[in-house]
C-alpha cells in the first residue's frame, strides 16, 4: 500500500510540474505576439534608429484646397491634450503665472513638434513613440478648418489623415 501512494504522489508531482511548465510557456508565447509599441532597435532602412522612432505621415484631404493654402497651413503635434491644459490653467487661476509659464512646466522639456504640408497635402515627422495631440489649421477661400486629433503614436510608421469629416472646426473668414 506504501509504494501505491509514493507512485500516486509522484504522479501528482510530475503533474503539477508540468501544469507549471505549460502556464509559463503559455504567458512567454503571448508576451513574445505582443506589438512592441515602436520601441524599435531599427530604424526604415534596417540601421539602429534614434530611439525608438516612428515616421508619422500626416495627409490631408480637404477638397477645394490648393498648393498655395498648402504653405499656409500650420500643423502642431503635442504631447499633451493643449485643449485640456488651458481648461486646467484657467479653472485654477494661479496668481503670476502666465500660460506659457504653465505649459512649460507641464510639457517637461518635451516641446511641441511643428511641421508643413508639401504641394501634395503631406507632411512627414519623426515622433516618440506615445500619445500626440495634431492641432492643424488650413486657410481655405471661404473658411478655416482646423483639427485636433489624439494620435496613438506606434510602431516604424504611421499614417494619420485630416479629413473634412475628422475636422474640429470650420469658421468663416470674411
Amino acid at each position: 500500500m506504501n509504494s501505491k501512494s509514493s507512485v500516486q504522489s509522484f504522479i501528482v508531482t510530475l503533474l503539477r510540474a508540468a501544469l507549471a511548465l505549460a502556464l509559463v510557456a503559455g504567458v512567454w508565447t503571448i508576451y513574445r505576439g505582443l506589438p512592441d509599441n515602436g520601441v524599435s532597435k531599427f530604424s526604415l532602412n534596417g540601421e539602429a534608429g534614434a530611439g525608438g522612432e516612428t515616421l508619422l505621415r500626416i495627409l490631408l484631404h480637404v477638397p477645394a484646397v490648393d498648393a498655395a493654402q498648402f504653405a499656409e497651413a500650420s500643423i502642431q503635434l503635442y504631447p499633451l491634450d493643449l485643449a485640456a491644459a488651458q481648461r486646467e490653467f484657467f479653472f485654477e487661476r494661479r496668481t503670476g503665472q502666465r500660460f506659457d509659464d504653465f505649459l512649460e512646466r507641464r510639457l517637461r522639456n518635451r516641446p511641441p513638434v511643428r511641421a508643413r504640408f508639401n504641394a501634395q497635402g503631406q507632411a512627414f515627422l519623426r515622433l516618440s513613440p506615445g500619445r500626440w495631440w495634431v492641432y492643424a489649421s488650413v486657410p481655405g477661400r471661404d473658411e478655416v478648418t482646423s483639427w485636433r486629433l489624439p494620435v496613438n503614436v506606434s510602431g516604424r510608421e504611421q499614417t494619420t489623415e485630416l479629413t473634412a469629416q475628422n475636422a474640429y472646426t470650420r469658421t468663416k473668414s470674411f
